[in-house]
């Protein structure tokens, strides 16, 4: 897509991008990875400054403002006021794909859920974008955008174009 793209495991890395992404994976590992690396605190003041930011999966339960059923020492970063349940769709093994119409495009979206959550309420100031049998599974505000799916197991770029766009 023409952008360069930075791995950040430190705050000097950190301090050289202008968005992020929080990508899927294990959201209690992603938690503890913030806090040893020292990341938690300036990744929550970028964000609360505007900094755009895109969650995907596990990066959605770590952006949230509430985990239902997260572990106890579980703290999201409260960066889109959302409440999430982790696992919604079920194990691995219940992994799916799906075509989902998405607000804003033309045409549906593959999306792939791996042991997907599912977002159980928004805020005033969050934007539903698609739903699955009812449940939501992308959503965003003004500088974060989030999906229960992985967009990037797919070569269809628009979830990625939405967020790159975010905060222009």
């Amino acid at each position: 897509m023409g952008i360069e793209a930075l791995p950040v495991r430190s705050v000097q890395d950190l301090d050289r991008v202008h968005k992020i992404v929080i990508p899927g994976g294990e959201s209690t590992a992603i938690q503890m990875l913030l806090e040893s690396n020292s990341l938690r605190g300036p990744l929550s003041e970028r964000l609360n400054q505007g900094m755009p930011v895109f969650g995907t999966c596990a990066g959605m339960i770590v952006l949230s403002k509430v985990i239902l059923d997260g572990r106890e020492d579980q703290s999201p970063l409260n960066a889109i006021d959302i409440v999430v349940r982790r696992n919604a769709f079920g194990r691995q093994i219940d992994s799916f794909e799906s075509s989902i119409d998405v607000k804003g495009l033309s045409e549906p979206f593959p999306a792939v859920f791996i042991r997907a959550p599912i977002v159980e309420a928004v805020g005033d100031d969050v934007d539903v974008y698609a739903k699955v049998d009812g449940q939501i599974v992308l959503c965003g505000n003004a500088s974060t955008l989030v999906a229960s799916f992985h967009p990037e197991l797919s070569s269809d770029t628009r979830i990625h174009e939405m967020f790159l766009s975010l905060g222009e």
